[in-house]
């Protein structure tokens, strides 16, 4: 028995070991009330808080870079090719183990703040440039976190009403464009795009009969209201996002600044396995699955049962959330839960690209011709270099016969 509580006590004491050097690593240090904050918001101070979970994601995915880096970068663009007012943008729609879902993972990879591979109902997007056939950007949209302040105090909801209507609400957990579109303000086209009709028509045929999990009702699901929200503070690109006088996205509000982002995979892992040793209920796979909600318990309970307070989760960046309505009486009927939505206002994604190729995408590219200077090439460098990483892996290698 003995040597059993030496040995968990030893588990207990790497853990939190691991934790304080891989905040203070971070730069995140702790403040009065218990949590840990970084020392400033700014830009690069927060794309500095992700290096480590950018580090380990791309060291996961390695194999899958080397792979398919060569045959899947033909797809991105260099800015000489741009003919810009012959971009035409449209949706194509991502399905599993298919060259858009490589694509997309790739895609999304080069982003400097990894993104969410998402949870229960799905939509996956490449925005795409028909003309030049290349890739814009990318949009998926999820399920939504059960808790968020802004948005519940925004449309009126209680916790029953919360339960009810929820399902009506999707999440813009991927949503962003791609060199060199995003230096012609190719973010706020793909943005808008979200409020298409497209969008609107998908999610009825895939999710309008939807079952509700707890309660294992069938849910007349409509798609009323997207939420997203900035993975750098205050957003530069949902803000003022509008087009002929329609707001595609409105500010609500900023998150509480808590989160686990800054909780690794491999460490979260371990945290894992730790109450999985003590039958902890958060250990392993439940009945609601594993969506953002249910890791932040997870690690939540791991680090009181470390003998960590609750605040170590309480990171201080604290991200602008967005709405964008779909209906134009959404807030109505999810307050209510009763009407019929008003999509009479939605554009197809013909209409809102023309409108935001005229306003944002063609007067930026005469102001500013920095997107020129952009090589396909250079997205090596935003993936880690894959084809170098391969090339030294190379000599490890067993030789035929």
């Amino acid at each position: 028995m003995a040597r059993i509580i030496r040995i968990g006590a030893t588990r207990e004491a790497n853990l939190k070991q691991r934790l304080r050097r891989h905040l203070r690593k971070l730069g995140l240090k702790k403040v009065p009330d218990g949590g840990y904050a970084p020392e400033g918001t700014d830009k690069a101070i927060i794309r500095s808080l992700h290096v480590a979970q950018r580090t380990e994601r791309l060291a996961v995915n390695r194999d899958f870079l080397q792979d398919n880096y060569a045959k899947l970068t033909e797809h991105f663009a260099s800015g000489v090719e741009l003919q810009v007012d012959a971009i035409k943008p449209m949706l194509r729609r991502v399905r599993s183990d298919t060259w858009e879902s490589d694509l997309f993972r790739l895609a999304a990879l080069s982003w400097s703040v990894p993104v969410s591979n998402g949870f229960g109902r799905r939509l996956r997007y490449l925005v795409w440039d028909d003309h030049h056939d290349k890739l814009i950007g990318l949009i998926a949209i999820g399920d939504p976190v059960f808790n968020l302040a802004v948005r519940d105090n925004l449309i009126g909801w209680n916790v029953k009403d919360r339960g009810a209507r929820l399902v009506n609400i999707m999440d813009a957990y991927v949503l962003g464009a791609v060199p060199p579109y995003n230096m012609l303000l190719g973010g706020k086209l793909v943005a808008s795009l979200v409020r298409t009709r497209e969008i609107y028509d998908d999610f009825q045929e895939e999710y309008g009969a939807t079952r509700g999990i707890i309660s294992g009702e069938e849910k007349r699901a409509r798609l009323v209201a997207i939420t997203t929200s900035s993975s750098m503070g205050r957003s530069s690109v949902y803000n003022r996002l509008k087009l002929d006088g329609v707001h595609y996205f409105e500010s609500i509000g900023y998150t509480g600044g808590w989160g686990h982002f800054h909780i690794p995979d491999a460490l979260f892992a371990d945290l894992r396995e730790y109450l999985r040793e003590k039958n902890h209920k958060y250990a392993d796979l439940h009945r609601f699955g594993e969506g953002p909600n249910w890791r932040l318990r997870t690690t939540r309970a791991a680090l009181d049962a470390l003998g960590f307070r609750g605040d170590m989760l309480k990171h201080g960046i604290k991200r602008e959330v967005f709405l964008c309505c779909m209906a134009d009486n959404a807030i109505s009927l999810l307050k209510k839960g009763k009407g019929k939505p008003d999509i009479s206002g939605l554009l197809g994604v013909d209409e809102v690209a023309r409108l935001a190729l005229d306003r944002w995408i063609v007067p930026r590219s005469e102001r500013d011709s920095t997107y020129l200077t952009w090589r396909r090439e250079a997205m090596a460098g935003l993936l880690g270099n894959p084809a170098r990483s391969r090339a030294k892996s190379e000599p490890g290698r067993k030789r035929a016969g």
